[in-house]
């Protein structure tokens, strides 16, 4: 093949929504496949959470921001032969074409491997790509690239409106929307242009369907497609955002060939090796067609497309990008077929993305053109009844299926069905209990006839069932029916009425063991890639009734063990938990164990393919994962690892008498329930902030007359500060206090007095038997008052006191003795002078173990996994205070896309991804992190305003600090007053509240003059809210870096001033 030795791979950064997990797995795919080849790998991605920068994936990881300047320092340093470009998102793929503009490839003698670049610039930009597609006769939608607001209202003029917005070179729609009118087109240009040189105007087709084709062409122009896709929104919906349906289910034979030629035709004459796809408009009325776009890289659903059919595309593109042909190269899911196969499918898989909305103040729910979802999840079934019933369970939204949900509060049900929302299809479902015609919901959807019919078919099944007195009366064909639709035991116990005489859970568990009495019991399938034509070799597992025979055999040997995953990515468990549970799988494995994993996130590691001998792609409930394991009757099951869905099952599975592996049940739930775990740290004499569990508003009352505000306020078992609120007044209180009231009717609401300017302190930790044999402690920059997730850490810490951190580490032992800990814990504290409390203890892995893990260089989960399958283990020789080199992991926050939403941290958690850098010193490390989650160094002019008289006193050195250094400082009115009384020259700016006066800082920002913005919220009053709001969300909008915490803030100002990018070192992990 080639004479390739050594290849450098970019990765796409911290999470973030538009761009996620998806490239973790694409690039360590791709990775694989190199080292297969015998290929030095070298990959820049900073981004520490990922399974790809883990030991054994790539030889050299350097941990630094993906961007022009750190790539070239690092291809100065590694001299390589080729880079991809195509397997870290849009982020690599535009670094890789800057690069390639400067002449950077060139000077260093770098091959690009795969897509030339020229290709890239050909699909990425609109007029070259339009030019390109006309010469072979296809037909694109009528667009006009435009470089000025003033061109852009005269291409929509002579367009005519609607019309939709684009900004070129961004990823998941950025910076996009549709425009009615000129005021709107004003609007939205001003926030495109500030992301983008080149703003798109194109021909709104709205209500058109969108179709995507994944194709795979070699340099021998052999070329096929892997599957084809189609959306169940009509077009206008970002594809990231709609729910898909793979193979498409309403397209006629004659409709799929002639969009499948026409892809091929493409992705030949744009010259494209390895993967791509094509996405079409698509008018089923005069099968006409446009081309929407074509992405000449590994996209969101390319991980979709190879998880629904088994063939691997990343895999496949890396190995094509060296030169190989498809005719050269195994399948290897079948492993007795090519790669040169078409995959035909015998099962429909169904993709729902996630969204967290209700995290945001004052976000836009609508849908648009715009990604906003921070997850996915895919089902796999027989029928689209099925699928659809088992993703919308699998998003973790509270909802139980298509039906039988708690009641949506809707006041116009015609209404809601025309805007595209997070939560339209539960609105179908009650326009069709109101008696709508599927036809009249298709005028005001534009959803296509054929998936509305099937809903209806689901509504009366469910109609049929609420006719149904008792579980004796249930008719056996139709209880077959529901389960082959998709209804869960919880479902038709709750159709036939039976909550009415017991809990539900006792009344799923009864119609549980009514169907096992009458034979309805579901069976496992394997997805074998080419419909069973072929036999094949892979566990690539899913669950149906659709079905009378398993595919495979079960060893009843008690030889495998069981791993939970973790679901959907959201805001508060994502990538870092995905790690945990392929490191446990590996260990697993290594120790002789069969290793299964239950999983059903299509972005993630631990659904490949080779990662585990036996994968379930199905669902992490109760029921589905007792029919699993009813099969497979595994040596154990591991729920440590998957974050808090595995861990809310912890009690019930153990009453099933299955075996826990780690930490025993009893004890999970000693620390999860609050009350339990206080009263425990009272008996241990541990410090905790005085808390009281009320029932009733009255008892708060008292309890806040006895300790005053600010009061903590959440209910028991909650994930990453579910509604739990920090409330400093009345009127807070009560109006979050009527939310909290809907999280949980059982448990009362624990209120807990907030500690001010208090440290927070990690340990994260791995015990056998309650006694800790490897632990890592980190500190927060920011105080208390910033969820842990969306703070930057420091580890190991760098200004703790060193009795501070015995007490941790003395606490710590007791309580792991007092829960009887085996496997992995993370206990949080606050520290403010020597005073300690704990604030929580989870007895799982929690977000941080990659990042210590990856810092001290000991895999945390390997250990604890092995101590859980009761192998022996050492403790480590090294503390962490012997390290040399700090790392600090810094919070990524797409604000940018949740259109109106306030960009301020708070006990919420708001960040949808993380980085974790590595350095001589603290300052080092924050520099990297910082310009890794898109922060950049300002250039002259900073607008400050900092909070209350506390915060602008922590904020005067760091003042000092830019006046020293030659910038320019614009200040609003009490922070310039307390600039100019410390001697520090600023200029004053007004509140948007104080027009006409001028300057006005809104002015400023919208003219450009402004390069970072830091705005620190006194409190969380109203008034206070909308002047900084105005101005944190004209930040966010205009693309100008933003920070809102006095901290935070200093410490980067520090940096920055001190440290140029230029004495950064250059070091990959494995030489610290």
């Amino acid at each position: 093949m080639s004479t390739i030795k050594k290849v450098l791979l970019l990765g796409s950064g911290a999470l973030k929504i538009g761009e996620a997990g998806e490239f973790d797995y694409s690039g360590s795919q791709a990775l694989k496949a190199l080292k297969e080849e015998g290929i030095e790998t070298v990959l820049i991605n900073p981004n520490i959470a990922t399974v790809q920068t883990s030991e054994g994936v790539a030889d050299r990881i350097y941990f630094l921001p993906v961007t022009p300047y750190f790539v070239e320092r690092v291809i100065e340093k590694e001299k390589p032969q080729g880079i991809m470009l195509a397997f870290g998102g849009q982020t690599a793929l535009n670094c890789g074409v800057e690069l390639f503009r400067n002449g950077v490839f060139e000077k260093h003698g770098l091959q690009v491997l795969g897509t030339p670049v020229q290709a890239i610039m050909d699909t990425e930009d609109r007029e070259l790509f339009v030019e390109k597609l006309n010469e072979i006769g296809v037909k694109t939608i009528s667009s006009e690239a435009c470089e000025t607001i003033e061109e852009a209202r005269n291409a929509a003029a002579r367009l005519g409106y609607p019309v939709i917005l684009r900004a070129a070179y961004a990823l998941g729609g950025l910076g996009s929307g549709f425009c009615d009118d000129e005021e709107q087109l004003n609007r939205l240009a001003e926030k495109a242009f500030s992301f983008s040189p080149q703003v798109l105007v194109e021909k709104s087709l709205k209500g058109w369907k969108e179709v995507e084709y994944e194709v795979v062409r070699d340099r021998f122009d052999n070329c096929i497609t892997v599957c084809n896709m189609e959306n169940f929104d009509p077009l206008g919906i970002h594809t990231g955002e709609s729910i898909v349906i793979a193979p498409s289910q309403t397209l006629t034979n004659a409709e799929y060939h002639k969009l499948r030629e026409l892809s091929i035709r493409i992705v030949r004459h744009v010259g494209i090796v390895g993967e791509c796809n094509v996405q079409y408009a698509f008018d089923p009325e005069s099968e006409d067609y446009r081309v929407i776009e074509v992405n000449a890289r590994l996209s969101r659903s390319s991980a979709l497309a190879s998880k629904a059919t088994g063939y691997p595309l990343a895999f496949v593109a890396a190995k094509l990008g060296l030169g190989y042909g498809l005719f050269e190269l195994k399948n290897s899911v079948t492993k007795t077929t090519t790669a040169f196969f078409e995959p035909a499918l015998d099962y429909v898989v169904c993709k729902i993305p996630r969204w967290d909305l209700g995290k945001f103040r004052g976000v836009d729910r609508e849908l648009g053109s715009s990604m906003k979802s921070v997850g996915e999840v895919m089902a796999i079934g027989r029928t689209f009844e099925e699928v659809i019933q088992k993703g919308l369970r699998m998003i973790g939204q509270g909802m139980h299926g298509f039906v039988d949900n708690k009641e949506l509060k809707i006041d116009n049900v015609e209404e809601a069905l025309k805007e595209p929302t997070d939560k339209r299809i539960f609105v179908i479902e009650k326009a069709l209990a109101a008696g709508y015609s599927i036809e009249r919901i298709h005028e005001l959807t534009k959803i296509d006839l054929w998936f509305l019919q099937k809903l209806q078919k689901i509504h009366q099944t469910d109609c049929e069932l609420h006719r149904c007195a008792s579980l004796e009366a249930l008719d056996d064909e139709l209880l077959r029916r529901a389960k082959v639709q998709g209804f869960t035991d919880f479902q038709i116990a709750r159709a036939i009425g039976m909550e009415k005489e017991m809990d539900i859970e006792k009344a799923s568990a009864a119609v549980r063991e009514h169907r096992k009495k009458k034979g309805v019991l579901p069976v496992v399938k394997q997805i074998d890639t080419l419909a069973a034509e072929y036999p094949a070799l892979t566990n690539y597992l899913y669950m149906t009734y659709s079905g009378v025979a398993h595919d495979i055999q079960f060893e009843n040997d008690k030889r495998s063990v069981v791993v939970l995953g973790s679901g959907a990515y959201r805001i508060g468990s994502s990538v870092e938990f995905d790690w945990c549970g392929v490191q446990a799988l590996n260990t697993i494995r290594k120790e002789g164990y069969r290793s299964v994993m239950i999983n059903y996130n299509p972005e993630t590691v631990s659904t490949d393919y080779d990662i585990c001998d036996r994968l379930y792609f199905d669902e992490l409930t109760f029921e589905r994962v007792m029919d699993i394991l009813d099969l497979e009757t595994p040596h154990g099951v591991i729920v440590s690892t998957g974050g808090q869905i595995p861990n809310n099952l912890a009690l019930r599975l153990d009453a099933a008498k299955i075996n826990l592996l780690g930490t025993p049940a009893r004890y999970i739930d000693n620390a999860e329930d609050r009350e339990k775990f206080s009263a425990m740290l009272g008996r241990i004499g541990v410090d905790q902030p005085e808390w009281s569990a009320l029932t009733s508003m009255d008892d708060i009352q008292q309890f806040i007359d006895r300790v005053g505000f600010p009061v903590l306020v959440r209910p028991s078992y909650v994930l990453s500060g579910a509604a739990m609120n920090v409330c400093s007044n009345q009127d807070e209180l009560e109006r979050f206090l009527r939310l909290a009231a809907n999280v949980s009717k059982k448990h009362p609401v624990v209120v807990s007095r907030f500690m001010q300017h208090a440290k927070e302190v990690e340990m994260d930790a791995v015990a056998r038997d309650g006694e800790i044999i490897a632990y890592a402690i980190s500190e927060h920059i920011e105080f208390a008052g910033v969820h842990s997730g969306d703070a930057t850490i420091q580890f190991p810490p760098q200004k703790l006191y060193v009795e501070t951190a015995r007490r941790i580490k003395k606490i710590s032992k007791q309580i792991a003795r007092e829960l009887h800990i085996s496997g992995p814990f993370n206990i949080q504290f606050l520290a403010r002078e020597n005073d300690i409390k704990v604030i929580e203890c989870n007895l799982r892995a929690s977000r941080s173990f990659p990042f210590v893990s990856k810092v001290l260089k000991i895999n945390l989960i390997e250990l604890a996994t092995r101590i859980m399958l009761g192998l022996p283990v050492e403790k480590p020789a090294k503390s962490l205070f012997d390290l040399d080199y700090v790392g600090i992991k810094a919070s990524q926050f797409s604000f940018n896309r949740l259109q109106k939403a306030d960009p301020v941290l708070g006990v919420d958690m708001s960040s949808t991804g993380e980085v974790g850098c590595l350095g001589e010193d603290s300052r080092a490390a924050l520099l990297k992190a910082m310009l890794s989650v898109g922060h950049r160094i300002p250039k002259k002019n900073i607008l400050l305003s900092t909070g209350d008289g506390k915060q602008k006193a922590e904020m005067l050195a760091a003042a000092t600090l830019l006046r020293d250094n030659g910038f320019n400082l614009f200040a609003t009115p009490g922070t310039s007053r307390y600039l100019t009384d410390n001697g520090i020259p600023n200029t004053l700016v007004h509140w948007p509240s104080e027009a006409p006066q001028t300057p006005q800082a809104l002015d400023m920002l919208h003219n450009k003059e402004i390069d970072m913005v830091v705005n620190v919220p006194k409190n969380l009053s109203s008034g206070e809210l909308t002047n900084g709001y105005k101005i944190r969300r004209a930040a966010i909008d205009l693309n100008v870096p933003l920070i809102t915490n006095a901290r935070l803030a200093s410490a980067f100002i520090y940096a920055f001033c001190t440290l140029k990018p230029e004495d950064l070192d250059i070091k990959c992990w494995q030489e610290y």
